[in-house]
């Protein structure tokens, strides 16, 4: 069963998938109308649990928004259950015609006395709706009058529940169509749709659960097979992708040697925050370039680290790399570059990009690979790399590529495929794709993030753990999914300790092996 869980966890589709699988299902014998009891079913026990174990719903009268497809048919169900459990429920079915299954729900509600309405002047009071006004696959505008009440109903002060996806929202791009249900609280059925992760759709999607409805994983392999997969990072699998537990018998450059190339006079704690979340890692060992005038500083906050006092240009940025006699860049596992240098670090991300190491880039190291043109320029390079822009860095890097806050997951996937780069896309949901096409996207995060410096240390994270998988044969992708994950989990955590106000970047990192022990 856990297993189960766990993958159907990480699998996200669009509507054309769900509508594959959904035909599949019905080909195999499945009747649509037992298909219905068994999915509502599931939504009126979840909603009866959760009004039961909330002091303030007990007792409460529910209201049904119930439109003229199978999520309406859903929603009539769930209002036959909870009447049928003691609640006091009425229907809201502004639409005169519906499909027949839905239909015949609607009849026998009305024979069992359930209150019907059809204009929202009627609706009485409640202390909580049900939306089954839209599920998956709408892809119209919404007009009046279904718009203007959408409208009203979301000024009503009281929680809404939405069955599989707030009505209003398209299930891929999470665009909102006219307007919206604002749900407080959505059961996603099955499988996770794309919508629950653009960003996009967040504010309307409330606290999402997803619905487990026994779909045969033979349907859904079927379908997906031969499709690059979109899949969550879930605890679970970011904890077996790191490189833990360590072998009884190692020595720190068997555990991953990084070199960090960042800092500046001016964006000296750049290059402080980027090591701390290089530290939290445990990469074996650490060599981080600054600028001389940093040295002793990286050297008070990080006395582990070994630091590279280099040549600086008149405005304190690294003029050029100070290497030791024995040392050249193909000495390291890994290289992480960006973070604090300015823009006239521009010779040194040259110099890195043309080496023949992992080569991470972020902030500044970005902005100079967009002057350099990034797309030509990656191609050019024999070894991996991975890019993880914010939303402006990321149409400075690839102008070319459909607007990343229309459609998230599309813009990142043709990002990477042109660049032949892993590239990780920042955001409320982070996204990162591979050259390809397989997109993986972590599915929690918290506004305590948006704070300066808190990408550094994200930086710091990931390079660390790609110079320990270089050592070890993970898959980068998977390594690159789980640094988002866990530099997430850590603003999550700090958060709840400390309000959404109390995350700086340098808190964030001393929250991060928390993580791991929670």
């Amino acid at each position: 069963m856990q297993d189960r869980q766990e993958q159907f966890s990480q699998v996200v589709v669009t509507a054309g998938q769900m509508r594959d699988i959904e035909k599949r299902i019905f080909a195999a014998g499945m009747p649509v109308v037992a298909l219905m009891e068994k999915v509502a079913g599931l939504i009126a026990r979840r909603i009866s649990e959760i009004l039961s174990n909330t002091p303030l719903l007990r007792g409460s009268r529910v209201g049904i928004l119930v439109g003229p497809g199978h999520n309406g048919g859903d929603a009539l169900v769930v209002a036959r259950e909870l009447y049928f459990g003691g609640y006091e429920v009425w229907i809201y079915s502004p639409f005169s015609k519906l499909k027949e299954l839905t239909s015949q729900h609607l009849q026998y509600a009305e024979s069992l006395g359930i209150p019907i309405y059809q204009t929202i002047e009627q609706l009485p009071d409640s202390d909580l709706l049900i939306d089954g006004l839209f599920g998956f696959g709408l892809e119209r505008n919404l007009t009046d009058p279904i718009a203007s009440a959408i409208n009203q109903l979301n000024e009503l002060p009281v929680p809404i529940y939405s069955i599989d996806l707030p009505s209003g929202l398209h299930t891929d791009t999470g665009e909102v169509l006219g307007t919206a249900i604002r749900a407080t609280h959505t059961f996603c059925l099955g499988l996770w749709k794309l919508a629950f992760l653009q960003d996009q759709a967040l504010e309307y999607l409330g606290k999402a659960e997803l619905i487990d409805f026994d779909i045969p994983l033979a349907d859904v392999e079927a379908v997906l097979k031969d499709t690059p997969k979109i899949k969550l990072i879930t605890r679970a699998k970011a904890l077996t992708t790191l490189p833990l537990p360590r072998p009884a018998v190692t020595h720190k450059y068997k555990e991953g040697h990084l070199l960090l190339i960042c800092g500046s006079q001016r964006y000296a704690g750049g290059a402080i925050l980027t090591g701390l979340g290089a530290r939290a890692s445990g990469i074996g060992m650490l060599s981080i370039a600054v600028p001389e005038s940093l040295k002793s500083l990286l050297v008070s906050h990080l006395p582990e680290a070994l630091i590279i006092g280099c040549p600086e240009t008149e405005s304190g940025a690294i003029a050029h790399l100070q290497l030791s006699e024995n040392t050249d860049l193909s000495s390291f596992n890994a290289i992480a570059c960006g973070p604090g240098l300015t823009r006239d670090a521009t010779p040194i991300v040259q110099q890195v990009i043309e080496s023949d190491r992992p080569l991470l880039l972020d902030a500044d190291g970005l902005n100079i690979l967009a002057q350099m043109g990034a797309i030509a320029t990656l191609k050019k390079r024999q070894a991996l790399t991975v890019l993880t822009p914010h939303t402006g860095e990321f149409e400075r890097l690839f102008p070319d590529v459909p607007d990343a806050k229309h459609d998230r997951v599309q813009a990142v996937r043709e990002a990477a495929a042109q660049s032949e780069a892993i590239v990780l896309l920042k955001g409320a949901r982070t996204a990162i794709a591979n050259p390809q096409g397989t997109v993986w996207i972590v599915p929690d995060s918290t506004p305590a993030l948006a704070r300066g410096g808190s990408g550094d240390v994200l930086t710091g994270l990931l390079g660390g753990l790609l110079a320990q998988a270089a050592t070890k044969q993970i898959p980068v992708e998977d390594i690159v999914a789980t640094a988002a994950w866990w530099h997430s989990q850590a603003g999550i955590i700090a958060a709840q300790e400390r309000s959404e106000l109390g995350v700086d970047a340098f808190t964030l990192t001393q929250y991060l092996i928390k993580v791991l022990s929670n």
